[in-house]
């Protein structure tokens, strides 16, 4: 396997295969690099947000299975996903510094192509929305959106695709911090809602129908409405948890359905539960205790702590995903047994800012 990146220095002596240096975000130096090999590639593959559509563009010049590059481009930018769904779920979308004196607050003002719940906020009126977008434009100089905010009870909706068959891998229920901020503080495993039928009609009108996808979206009196499209697999160590409960080789399909190869058969997760919980940092400062990665057992609850910290490491708080230490990830037998295990965990354990 062959690593192209823009930072080689990063994966030097993690990466025991060939190294190329390259613009990731460029799909002609992803082009350039691969064509200047000396073997054909098989498959040209990323789970990166930023690099979907550039990738697809790479794979498809030199004939190789690949996501549709204007589906990826539609997933990533909020507002011509918005654009292009209006036709099916209409939802008030406008850049952030032209918005309309008629909008229909409160609404969610984020990057258009931003990450991790990273400078979302809720905002009640045109004057909050304005100081929001002066304090953000301080930080970064990227596109800003301010969307209709969409009530109801968040999930995710997990799926795999191999151009001829979409399989639904399941879903998790989101619970989010209190407002105006948007960070995700537990997934929990769950069966997909009814209205994700709904769901699915709106994915294939953005073209989404080859390899991994992430989908959020909100269900309100019968109606499911998508938050945001991620074409890739489920990040924040959900992905290590989602292939422990289905019990497949899950990255192996992934990599399988780019190969050209079709989905395998296999059973569902026999009735397992599962959660994945963040521990996030309440305050700035340094992180001087928390434990390492570990694997253990609490009964019939199979518990795992990959953390996302080391301890030395400065914390700065910015009420985003970012601010995630460490994830624990149960699965068990049920909600019951699962809850209680990652009770005594959390218990039993310290991460300490000082």
């Amino acid at each position: 396997m062959t690593l192209l990146t823009d930072r080689p220095a990063a994966h030097a002596g993690t990466h025991d295969g060939r190294i190329i240096q390259c613009d990731v975000v460029d799909f002609r130096e992803i082009v350039a690099a691969v064509a200047s090999m000396d073997d054909e590639p098989a498959a040209i593959f990323t789970n990166s947000d930023f690099l979907q559509a550039s990738t697809a563009l790479a794979a498809a010049y030199f004939g190789l299975p690949a996501k549709d590059w204007r589906a990826a481009t539609r997933a990533k930018n909020k507002a011509l996903m918005r654009r292009h769904l209006a036709s099916v779920d209409p939802v008030f979308s406008a850049d952030a510094r032209h918005v309309p004196e008629d909008a229909p607050y409160p609404l969610v003002l984020k990057p258009r192509e931003g990450v991790a719940s990273e400078d979302v906020f809720l905002v009640r009126d045109a004057l909050e929305l304005a100081t929001r977008v002066d304090e953000i434009a301080a930080r970064r100089d990227d596109p800003l959106v301010a969307e209709e905010y969409l009530p109801g009870r968040l999930h995710t909706l997990e799926t795999l695709a191999d151009g001829r068959e979409l399989r639904v891998l399941g879903s998790f229920r989101t619970t989010l911090s209190p407002p105006p901020f948007f960070v995700e503080e537990r997934l929990e495993w769950a069966p997909p809602p009814p209205e994700t039928a709904q769901v699915l009609e709106q994915l294939d009108a953005l073209g989404i129908g080859f390899g991994a996808c992430h989908t959020e979206f909100v269900v309100h009196e019968g109606r499911a409405r998508i938050i945001e499209v991620n074409y890739r697999l489920v990040g924040d160590h959900c992905d290590f948890l989602l292939a422990d409960l289905l019990g497949v080789p899950l990255f192996e399909q992934i990599l399988t359905v780019h190969l050209g190869g079709s989905l395998a058969s296999w059973d569902g997760p026999n009735h397992r539960h599962a959660i994945a919980e963040p521990v996030i940092a309440d305050r700035s400062g340094t992180l001087t205790a928390a434990p390492s990665a570990l694997q253990m057992d609490d009964g019939p609850v199979r518990l795992s702590y990959r953390p996302q910290r080391a301890v030395g490491d400065a914390v700065a708080v910015s009420r985003t995903n970012r601010d995630y230490l460490g994830t624990v990830r149960a699965i068990g037998p049920g909600p019951d047994e699962v809850n209680a295990a990652l009770a005594r965990f959390r218990a039993a354990h310290d991460w300490t800012i000082t």
